[in-house]
């Protein structure tokens, strides 16, 4: 059975780099968008930054520069490579599969109620 299960978290000073990791059984070799998400106590949840198959992506405006987000078929692992974070980066981090919507739709949010799968989340930290 398909699933996502995120590690790479953690707590880090401002502008300083962290990698997240999203082991994608199942997800990084199909037709599946992936995304990174992220939520705060109180606040919705965020898309941050999807790929899709063909490896286009998108990302939100606040980390546009700052993070990349790729996935590896041969490992079947789907990253989140986040630079130069600052303190509005804290929060849980989420991956997920989208079998509907593309990276455009997933950050925006238009797609989430046909996300497929989520992870348990990793926590990052940002102090400054």
């Amino acid at each position: 059975q398909a699933q996502l299960v995120e590690s790479g978290g953690g707590s880090v000073q401002a502008g300083e780099s962290l990698t997240l990791s999203c082991a994608a059984s199942g997800y990084t070799r199909s037709a599946y968008s992936l995304g990174w998400f992220r939520q705060v106590p109180g606040k919705p949840r965020e898309g941050v930054a999807a790929i899709d198959s063909t490896g286009s992506t998108s990302y939100t405006d606040s980390v546009k520069g700052r993070f990349t987000i790729s996935r590896d078929t041969a490992k079947d692992i789907l990253y989140l490579q986040m630079n130069y974070l600052k303190p509005e980066d804290t929060a849980m981090y989420y991956c997920a599969a989208d079998p509907w919507g593309g990276p455009i739709e997933m950050v925006r949010g238009l797609s989430t109620e046909y996300i497929e799968a989520w992870g348990q989340g990793t926590q990052v930290t940002v102090s400054s």
